[in-house]
């Protein structure tokens, strides 16, 4: 029996608050598709700790182990599947729910990367430019309000 994703997930924006550049991944499936962190939620797994779970496991990141301060948006959208990643769910779901993160580091790192091909560290200009998804592009857009709201909350 073939296992489906869930079509629910989380987005993972990590820059670095010195620079103001985002980290973008190379998919290894499309090599043109450039994005931040992002990943299905797995049963009864909270978005927060998929969120800690995936940068983990797509950068070598421990957020907790390093004591880093994951944001939580609490900003939840809905979009359409892209046509070439649907096969990975079952055959009637389209539409995926995605929770939206931010991970300000105080450096850029190298990423131990194991689901993609390459990395770069990107203006958030260029960074929005570069990834397809147009929900990405809008995550990457918000840093700098998010910026304003994480320091004064996290202090």
């Amino acid at each position: 029996m073939q296992k489906y994703k869930n079509p629910e997930s989380v987005l993972v924006v990590i820059y670095c608050k010195r620079t103001l550049r985002v980290l973008m991944l190379q998919r290894k499936d499309d090599p043109n598709f450039w994005q931040s962190v992002t990943g299905s939620m797995e049963d009864n797994e909270s978005p927060t700790d998929t969120a800690i779970r995936e940068v983990f496991e797509e950068t070598g990141i421990d957020i907790n182990g390093k004591n880093l301060k994951l944001i939580d948006a609490k900003h939840v959208i809905e979009f359409e599947i892209f046509p070439q990643f649907r096969y990975r769910y079952a055959p009637e779901v389209k539409i995926n729910k995605e929770h939206w993160f931010y991970l300000p580091l105080n450096d850029e790192i190298i990423p131990v990367l194991s689901e993609h091909l390459s990395y770069q560290w990107l203006t958030i200009k260029n960074a929005a430019n570069i990834t397809i998804s147009p929900n990405n592009c809008e995550a990457i857009s918000k840093i700098d309000s998010i910026d304003e709201f994480s320091l004064r909350n996290l202090k």
